[in-house]
């Protein structure tokens, strides 16, 4: 009996690496994004806590070089803020090029197995008529041969 071997097999191969490939890059884009976010709250924490040392050193009797001092480092923290959304929003960009990237190479990869499974089956409908006329070709050979 005949085995089916699927001309394009080396394409169908490709394309399936290439979808784990662009699944691995998600991956990476989507750890990348948790971190860029993580970060941004960790500075968020951080501002709030010196604005609550601020708050409370204005309350206090303490030298004024003191409070700009804090002064000057939440303005800091501002900026380091601002700039991490601004890093937050490119992972997330990322994150969307990466899962559009990967919507593709599913595609690429379900147009080639379509494509697979019609030739199987074209094969296994040649095969089946082949072996219907080996069949018919058999009950013909035994009609014409007269029984003893």
């Amino acid at each position: 009996m005949a085995t089916f071997q699927y001309s394009f097999q080396k394409i169908v191969d490709l394309k399936s690496s290439e979808k784990m490939q662009a699944e691995w890059l998600l991956s990476s884009a989507l750890s990348s994004l948790a971190a860029e976010e993580q970060s941004l709250q960790q500075l968020l924490i951080a501002k709030q806590e010196w604005e609550e040392r601020l708050h409370s050193a204005a309350q206090n009797a303490i030298p004024l070089s003191e409070l700009q001092t804090i002064g000057q480092y939440l303005d800091h923290l501002d900026s380091c803020i601002a700039n991490k959304q601004k890093d937050v929003q490119q992972a997330e960009r990322h994150v969307s090029q990466q899962r559009d990237r990967l919507a593709d190479r599913m595609k690429d990869e379900k147009v080639w197995l379509k494509a697979k499974d019609h030739a199987l089956s074209r094969f296994r409908q040649a095969l089946q008529l082949k072996e219907q006329n080996e069949l018919d070709e058999l009950a013909t050979v035994r009609f014409m041969v007269p029984t003893p």
